[in-house]
């Protein structure tokens, strides 16, 4: 299944995609949050699909689309996760998972506006998978666990700013990671049932122009083994956002400019949609 949260921010109304049609989640849920996917949402959501009890929301193509998910309770990244970005950046393929956090609040619509922020000479685009946890992962015995505390995949773009992160940032990563809208999200969530998200394309562009072109495929630590690994460092609440890492391709490596003031970056992923930003002045 489809889900996405449409309408304008703060306001966003949940729902599901029967085809093209958008239908209406509010019998069923007010939002999709953490309490509906751990609390049997999407069976729930199936089950009125089938017995065709959810209305078809109106005017839908007409209404922004917001993030697919609410602001979660934690963002966790994951860094250098492909070989070929881990060169770029110059540093070797990691033995051990590199983990970063992103602040909840950088969660934006697809297709929203970002500012660059204020003083910023080095924002950077990153297309990611991103993995939603629909149930409390805590100590999990075994990567064959992990399956089931994830709810479905998202595209986000991991935007950085990359003065802030390397050279500013005292030895973490987080301060060039959690600029306000530095993290689009959507344009929807979609169940593992209907994705392999374990290899599929991942693509940027900017302006036009190709950038990034991978596959999740050619992750380093692959989606059930990162879930199964901060599971043993840390509680993966309901919602919770986790991004995989970022193929090669970006402005860090040298081959491309940082991004400027009306400049526009797409992303795509295999069955996950595709998303845009125009970047503004802060």
């Amino acid at each position: 299944m489809r889900f996405a949260r449409l309408g304008p921010v703060g306001t966003e109304i949940p729902v599901v995609f029967d085809g093209d049609r958008a239908l209406d989640l509010r019998p069923i849920t007010l939002d999709l949050d953490g309490p509906f996917l751990s609390g049997g949402g999407i069976e729930r959501t199936r089950s009125a699909l089938a017995a065709g009890a959810l209305p078809e929301l109106a005017d839908a193509a007409s209404l922004r689309i917001g993030a697919p998910i609410t602001r979660p309770s934690a963002v966790y990244c994951i860094g250098m996760n492909y070989a070929a970005h881990a060169a770029e950046s110059g540093s070797a393929p990691p033995e051990q998972l590199v983990m970063f956090m992103k602040s909840p609040n950088t969660v934006v619509g697809p297709f929203d506006d970002v500012p660059i922020p204020r003083g910023s000479e080095k924002t950077d685009w990153e297309v990611e998978l991103g993995v939603v946890i629909g149930r409390r992962a805590s100590y999990l015995a075994a990567r064959a666990e992990a399956a089931a505390h994830i709810a479905g995949y998202v595209i986000a773009n991991d935007l950085s700013e990359r003065d802030w992160q390397l050279t500013q940032s005292g030895g973490q990563w987080s301060k060039g990671k959690s600029a306000p809208g530095f993290c689009p999200t959507g344009p929807w969530l979609v169940t593992g049932d209907e994705v392999d998200a374990s290899d599929v394309r991942l693509q940027s562009f900017v302006n036009g122009e190709p950038r990034q072109d991978s596959r999740t495929s050619d992750l380093i630590f692959g989606i059930d083994t990162i879930v199964w690994q901060l599971s043993q460092f840390l509680a993966l609440e309901p919602g919770d956002l986790v991004l995989t890492g970022t193929p090669e391709g970006v402005a860090l490596s040298g081959r491309f400019p940082y991004l400027a003031v009306d400049d526009v970056v797409e992303l795509e992923i295999e069955g996950l949609g595709r998303q845009r930003q125009r970047y503004v002045a802060a």
